[in-house]
């Protein structure tokens, strides 16, 4: 079953990279008193990823922290190595937390499984954007198979 707006996320564990090295970060830790942008994708490294999604939010975390977002962060079941790798590549700097959930676990979770395994690329995320305001999910945007239109930073934007 999805997950859907009203609904509190599922408590799991994901993993982030950071010049200290690899850090479990809770979902109580991460969306607990604070509002959250969080988007997820296919893959690190991956072409509308790279070429789209990553780099719309970068250039509007900004903007989506002065409408009241505490945290921008990106999610995607690749390893913490590949996702810090791929924030350097794309210049995430400080405006988006670079989220690993390597074993699909908060992926598994919020029913958000994209399952790619005929083309070699195994379990992935679905591509979807939420704000989570204190644990609790106030907007679900999921991306029909392909699309890439209401998961953008300029749609997550316009609902805030």
């Amino acid at each position: 079953m999805s997950i859907k707006a009203g609904d509190k996320v599922p408590a799991v564990s994901l993993k982030h990279k950071s010049a200290d090295g690899i850090t479990d970060i809770s979902s109580n830790d991460l969306f607990g008193g604070k509002k959250v942008v969080i988007f997820a994708l296919p893959g690190a490294f991956t072409p509308t990823c790279s070429a789209k999604h990553l780099p719309g939010f970068i250039a509007k975390a900004d903007q989506l922290k002065n409408k009241g977002i505490d945290t921008v962060a990106c999610l995607s079941v690749n390893d913490a190595f590949v996702m810090d790798a791929w924030g350097k590549d794309q210049n995430v700097g400080d405006k988006v937390m670079m989220l690993a959930d390597g074993s699909a676990e908060f992926t598994k979770a919020l029913g958000q499984v994209l399952d790619l395994t005929d083309r070699g690329m195994g379990v992935r995320s679905a591509r979807y954007a939420m704000i989570v305001d204190n644990g609790t999910v106030s907007e679900l945007f999921v991306e029909e198979p392909g699309a890439f239109e209401v998961s953008s930073a300029e749609y997550v934007l316009s609902k805030l």
